[in-house]
């Protein structure tokens, strides 16, 4: 092809494959680059990717996917070439000058091992479902990008939610999807017990990463959770999941009341009715709408809302195990909670203090609530507990660097 070409290769404990894999990728492509980027590998697979002639990226554990999406980071403009660290086969047929645009996907001509296909049957029917197109190979990590693909579906989902959410991205975004028959091999995963863990891995992240993606603070781009909590609160997580889906850039009260009509009014107002007509009391809506709000402000950092809320929680008897069980995906990195996630949780909260605080009690919480509204729109909660030292320290609790 055309483009100038640079090789993308994430792997982790791969020392016993990698050398060979640069070796034959250099043969192929004395032209191209090839970029290792090591996903926290406790073995020496850096070093002998580097050894091999490799350029690599050194990294704490991400997953394949935020592996990826850091290395085409620091990849040159042009097209892509992605490839699993236990390739083997010859490629040189799928890089030809024919394959301009969108993505070209190489299926195995004999497939080997695997389980029981369900983790590529529910890929290929999200795929499905979400664009239209009909994968043979929706897992298969070989993958030709051309520039314009690269732009369409970068940055990556994380995990091995890649590359099911890379052929939604690059179909609905208008490009070809093309899938090309090769002789290749790669290690096969057995149906023994860690081969049937890393499947459900595969099922778990191509669940997620078909459904909707945000930015988070660092540019990585993460699955929304958040909707989870309407297990327990479904109308005020379904007003946040709406904020999620189609808010604008507009970020604080002032911001969405200058806009007009926007998913932040939405909130503004129809988190408070709704809490007036659960708690059929003014001081109830207060608490609903506050606690909803505090905790959506506090929602910028990993971890950060979820730890106020389980703080919180403890006090207030509201429930425990959801939060505890989307805490590790948050501070990895891996999800995030998002309004849907963040109003949800912090309407909990207000709902469960209804009936712990009264009196004076109550309105002093909501005079706590209202002034860390006040000042989460004027300056930062964020920045405030980065300059605590205690909060900072809490705050950075779990949190991977």
């Amino acid at each position: 092809m055309d483009e100038p070409l640079t090789i993308l290769v994430a792997a982790r404990d791969e020392e016993d494959l990698i050398g060979d894999t640069v070796r034959a990728l250099l043969e192929q492509f004395p032209d191209a680059e090839v970029l290792v980027s090591d996903d926290g590998s406790r073995d020496a697979t850096a070093d002998r990717a580097e050894a091999a002639g490799a350029t690599v990226l050194r990294l704490p554990r991400r997953g394949k996917g935020q592996a990826l999406s850091a290395a085409e980071r620091a990849a040159p403009p042009g097209a892509l070439l992605l490839v699993d660290a236990d390739l083997r086969g010859s490629l040189r047929d799928f890089v030809a000058p024919s394959h301009k645009f969108g993505i070209t996907v190489a299926s195995f001509a004999t497939p080997r091992g695997g389980g029981f296909r369900i983790a590529k049957r529910t890929a290929r029917a999200l795929i499905k479902l979400r664009s239209g197109f009909e994968a043979r190979e929706p897992l298969s990590g070989q993958r030709l990008l051309s520039a314009q693909a690269r732009t369409a579906v970068f940055p990556v989902a994380p995990g091995f939610g890649v590359e099911t959410r890379m052929t939604i991205d690059a179909v609905r975004a208008g490009l070809p999807v093309e899938e090309i028959e090769l002789d290749l091999e790669h290690r096969a995963t057995l149906r023994d017990a860690s081969g049937f863990l890393h499947r459900g891995r595969q099922l778990l992240d191509a669940l997620l990463a078909a459904g909707p993606l945000r930015l988070n603070y660092r540019g990585l781009r993460l699955p929304l959770v958040g909707w989870t909590v309407a297990v327990h609160e479904p109308v005020v997580t379904a007003i946040g999941l709406a904020d999620d889906v189609w808010s604008g850039p507009e970020r604080g009260f002032r911001a969405h009341l200058r806009a007009g009509n926007t998913t932040g009014i939405l909130k503004l107002v129809g988190i408070p009715v709704y809490g007036l007509v659960r708690t059929r009391s003014v001081s109830g809506a207060l608490l609903v709408g506050l606690s909803a709000n505090v905790l959506n402000q506090l929602d910028t950092r990993p971890g950060r809302a979820l730890k106020a809320y389980l703080a919180a929680a403890l006090f207030l008897d509201a429930p425990l195990a959801l939060a505890v069980l989307l805490a590790p995906y948050d501070l990895r990195e891996m999800a995030m909670l998002g309004d849907a996630g963040s109003n949800g949780f912090g309407a909990l909260l207000g709902l469960n203090s209804v009936s712990r605080l009264t009196g004076k009690r109550r309105w002093a919480a909501i005079s706590a609530l209202a002034g860390l509204t006040l000042l989460g729109e004027r300056r930062s909660l964020g920045a405030l507990i980065e300059r605590t030292p205690v909060l900072r320290e809490l705050d950075a609790w779990g949190r991977r660097p």
